[in-house]
């Protein structure tokens, strides 16, 4: 279970995005330092207890039209060996100390755990209150034979967002999860997916519309 600390973090997690998204390739903005604000979003348990999980939305203002952003985040006690590409930046968090924030799609505890949700075996978790299900995100796979072990995964950032090509144990079962990094509120990929997360987006009104955080293909 994720315990939610009501505690400062120093720089915050906006201030380490206002940096980091500029340099990603689906990044929207052009020539302007971002303005997020935290519109959304939703956690994983890491059932280990030593991974924190968190699928963030943000919303830049800095352009002339407001975009809206999917970040999954890890937080770490330590680095992630090997993920030097995916470090968001560091923190100091006032009960636990110095934390790593990774890009989620990068972490193996993110990835694994994502699988997870998709396959029906995780239960998403509200963003702010801990140990409470957040019942406004919903799961499916419908690949049939598939398990919620990932036994290897890479992940490829392009402008269109970010694909995770999953290989499953013991079947060796390859999909793809396909994450929304840009958001348009009530979007849905329909065609031949074969699962999805959906998941609250803010509308300009500030309301917010089911919308797919990720998609799941099979894999050519």
């Amino acid at each position: 279970m994720a315990v939610i600390h009501r505690t400062t973090l120093t720089p915050t997690k906006l201030e380490l995005l206002t940096t980091w998204l500029p340099a990603q390739p689906w990044y929207r903005g052009t020539g302007q330092q971002p303005e997020p604000a935290r519109t959304g979003g939703f956690r994983l348990d890491d059932p280990k207890g030593e991974v924190g999980i968190e699928f963030m939305v943000v919303t830049d203002t800095s352009g002339d039209q407001p975009v809206t952003y999917q970040v999954p985040f890890s937080y770490r006690g330590a680095p992630l060996a090997g993920a030097d590409d995916a470090l968001i930046g560091t923190t100091e968090h006032g009960v636990l100390g110095k934390r790593w924030v990774y890009d989620g799609a990068h972490d193996p505890v993110v990835v694994a755990q994502l699988f997870a949700l998709v396959a029906g075996e995780a239960e998403p978790q509200m963003q702010s209150t801990s140990d409470t299900p957040d019942p406004s995100v919903t799961a499916r796979l419908d690949a049939s034979g598939s398990t919620a072990e990932v036994a290897s995964f890479t992940a490829t950032d392009s402008p269109d967002g970010t694909d995770i090509l999953v290989t499953t144990a013991p079947d060796g079962r390859e999909l793809i999860l396909h994450v929304n990094r840009v958001l348009q509120a009530g979007q849905h990929a329909g065609g031949q997916a074969l699962g999805h997360v959906t998941a609250p987006a803010p509308l300009p009104d500030g309301t917010t519309a089911p919308t797919e955080f990720v998609v799941v293909h099979a894999h050519p």
